[in-house]
């Protein structure tokens, strides 16, 4: 922009702004701005639109002093555009309503980019709102934060136009194609409530799967709702993933939902299937007293921390014979679940602990847990799963970092899962 121009547009804006003494009066100088900057601009684009192909009535154009043998019918239609006044349209922008004067030309043919036609929102305002809505903020939120920072008065019809677009994003979304293989897989259910068609709230379980791709990022693959958590759905679920690209992973973490692994193998008979540790301490602590909790956990802690599968294994047999008389339960179960619970040790030490405590799908669902907080129940289930997809889309514009280790578990990878790497990575 010419120096000159942003020298006057500085000295108007400092002059405005000295007559101002509330913060309405100085919003008010700035929606004067903005109305003379838009206008302006619109203008601009009008001038531009009819040098293209026409007479903009101040100078001849190309077309109209070139030679040309074609017959004056043709040309002379494209010679009378022209300006033709203003049309007035209201907009809603950050600063609050601004009333526009949209310039038009006669042959109706101008199409404003800066405001289209039919919009009523300036770029920006949408972004604004939906990005509140991610927050987990209710409309009636909306509604307040909106009218107390720029004094807007915004209606729950507009929010809701707002976030209309939503729906067919989450449908995108949902049906997108996904990668061949993930290295790894995290599955996981977290419990909303949702009021049914009949008025009643129900619990229900959001599934949520959180896959780490090659990159060693993380990435959220779907999202499902269902009244109950169960080994069932989650069988609906990966069948969706398969549907959808997912041809192979090869380490599921999960929690231990009985039939859980199974159903993964069913679909994924070449995965290792991980329990969560943290998942099976507390299951074991709830069998012992207070007085012994302290000490349990320091000996399950030997288990999973040993430097191998034979070291975790001796620790196990050590933790029988010291606590078998008390709490026999705890052992017996961890035995059945014992492949389950040993497959991270082919993989190094430092990737260990981000495989078995599922941290990276408790960092989701703390993301889900903090946003329902703002909402008891969801008036239904598209609403449920639309916000939570927010939610995490918002949560996700942070995940732009690799897991730590990632380039040593990626040498793991080649190793154990030898011929199953994508052909870019060979």
């Amino acid at each position: 922009m010419d120096a000159h121009v942003v020298k006057k547009a500085t000295e108007l804006a400092e002059e405005l702004a000295g007559r101002a003494t509330t913060l309405e009066e100085l919003n008010g100088v700035m929606r004067t701005l903005m109305k003379s900057a838009l206008e302006r601009m619109l203008n601009t684009e009008l001038e531009v639109h009819l040098g293209r192909g026409s007479d903009s009535g101040n100078a001849a154009s190309p077309a109209a002093v070139a030679p040309v043998e074609t017959s004056e019918a043709v040309t002379a239609p494209s010679r009378r555009n022209r300006k033709n006044g203003t049309t007035p349209k209201t907009i809603q922008g950050d600063l609050g309503k601004l009333p526009l004067d949209i310039p038009r030309d006669r042959q109706g043919s101008f199409e404003p980019q800066l405001v289209p036609k039919h919009q009523r929102r300036l770029p920006g305002f949408d972004e604004k709102i939906l990005a509140l809505y991610g927050k987990g903020m209710t409309t009636r939120d909306i509604q307040e934060i909106v009218k107390e920072l720029y004094g807007v008065e915004v209606s729950a019809t507009l929010i809701s136009e707002i976030t209309a677009d939503l729906d067919e994003e989450v449908k995108v979304w949902q049906t997108r194609r996904l990668d061949a293989v993930y290295p790894i897989l995290f599955l996981d259910g977290i419990v909303v409530h949702v009021r049914s068609e009949s008025g009643q709230v129900r619990e229900h379980t959001m599934y949520v799967a959180l896959g780490v791709n090659f990159s060693g990022k993380k990435e959220l693959l779907g999202l499902w709702l269902e009244e109950t958590e169960g080994a069932k759905f989650w069988l609906s679920c990966l069948t969706d993933l398969k549907n959808r690209g997912v041809n192979d992973l090869f380490l599921v973490c999960v929690d231990g939902l009985s039939g859980f692994p199974e159903a993964i193998q069913t679909v994924y008979p070449q995965a290792k299937v991980q329990l969560c540790i943290v998942h099976l301490v507390r299951a074991a602590l709830k069998y012992v007293s207070s007085g012994d909790s302290a000490a349990v956990l320091a000996d399950l802690k030997k288990i999973y921390q040993a430097a191998s599968a034979v070291e975790a294994e001796q620790e196990l047999a050590n933790f029988a014979s010291r606590w078998d008389e008390k709490y026999p339960t705890i052992s017996k179960q961890w035995r059945l679940k014992w492949p389950h619970i040993t497959a991270m040790f082919e993989l190094p030490a430092a990737i260990r602990k981000a495989i078995y405590t599922t941290n990276a799908i408790e960092s989701v669902n703390s993301v889900i847990r903090k946003f329902t907080r703002n909402r008891k129940q969801y008036p239904n289930r598209d609403s449920a799963l639309k916000l939570v997809y927010m939610a995490i889309n918002e949560a996700s514009k942070k995940w732009t970092k690799p897991i730590k280790n990632w380039k040593e578990a990626l040498n793991y990878f080649a190793i154990l899962f030898e011929g199953r790497l994508p052909k870019h990575l060979t």
